[in-house]
């Protein structure tokens, strides 16, 4: 089964922001075109095309259907066959980072000094030490093919 095409929109050179989504949103269709994907995960994308498509005026409405057929699409693809957009890990892993490593170390470092003051201290350290986990985590995906060459612009 085959992708459904999705239209080209009229007046998109006008509005360069909107072009833009779209342009990703056709990259994001060829980028999985190219991998091979189940049958409901096509049907998916296919109603997900469907819903823009019978979007005809260029605004923040059509803007909001991609964010919102992205993520579906995005969603679906990453929990049925694994695949993620180049950096989706270190971008997650950014913020746990922070959360898991950081605030942890933070605390610890400001007790240990009896200066609460200086919890913020373990927040870089836990962000550079989330961003190497996720860098990981995308290099093994990279080379177990199941990275789509195409990174989240929004």
């Amino acid at each position: 089964m085959k992708f459904n095409h999705l239209n080209e929109k009229r007046g998109l050179d006008t509005q360069p922001k909107i072009a833009s989504h779209f342009e990703h949103f056709q990259k994001l269709i060829q980028e999985i075109d190219k991998k091979e994907v189940a049958e409901a995960s096509i049907d998916l994308i296919n109603t997900e095309i469907d819903a823009i498509n019978r979007i005809s005026e260029i605004n923040r409405i059509l803007v909001n259907q991609i964010r919102k057929s992205r993520t579906h699409i995005l969603r679906k693809i990453e929990k049925d066959h694994k695949l993620v957009l180049k950096g989706h890990h270190r971008n997650i892993w950014f913020i746990l980072g922070m959360s898991v490593f950081g605030l942890p170390l933070g605390v610890a470092f400001g007790s240990s000094q009896g200066n609460m003051g200086l919890l913020g201290i373990g927040m870089p350290i836990g962000m550079a030490m989330g961003m190497a986990v996720g860098a990981g985590l995308d290099k093994k995906a990279a080379e177990e093919g199941r990275q789509l060459d195409l990174e989240s612009k929004f």
